[in-house]
């Protein structure tokens, strides 16, 4: 019987082969379990211009805002690497950039939650879990401006 979390995990390595890396060639996906038991996922979205390239992070987050779901965020499940067929390659656990921490906060905030956030390594081999506010420790966000 698999684990919620591996379920997770799973359901981003699917989103990840949905990415559209052509610069970097490192896909990217995410899954974001939600309250009631719904996954909502995202994928990298690349662009000629690196700067507006979007990470499957925030295009996960920007669907549950889109649903008003906000604030139903309960674990999150990052993993990615280069694509080799079918599987990705990679040994190294992906962890969330700053911006993407910044993100997920803010959805884990307005969820009431110090989420679990599973980074996991391209091939599978590795998966490190963390709360949200140990990898962004002292975060700003709205509960600081009274808002949750």
């Amino acid at each position: 019987m698999t684990e919620p979390r591996d379920e997770l995990i799973a359901a981003a390595r699917d989103a990840a082969s949905r990415a559209y890396a052509p610069y970097s060639g490192f896909q990217v996906g995410a899954a974001l379990l939600l309250k009631n038991g719904d996954v909502v996922t995202g994928a990298n979205v690349e662009n000629a211009s690196y700067g507006l390239t979007l990470c499957a992070e925030t295009v996960a987050v920007a669907k549950i805002v889109n649903e008003g779901w906000i604030g139903e965020l309960a674990e999150v499940a990052i993993i990615g690497g280069r694509p080799d067929g079918d599987a990705l390659i990679g040994t190294d656990p992906v962890n969330p950039c700053g911006r993407c921490r910044q993100i997920l906060n803010e959805a884990a905030e307005r969820s009431k939650t110090d989420i679990l956030v599973h980074c996991a390594s391209g091939d599978g081999t590795a998966v490190k879990t963390y709360k949200l506010s140990e990898l962004l420790p002292a975060a700003f966000g709205p509960k600081d401006l009274g808002l949750v």
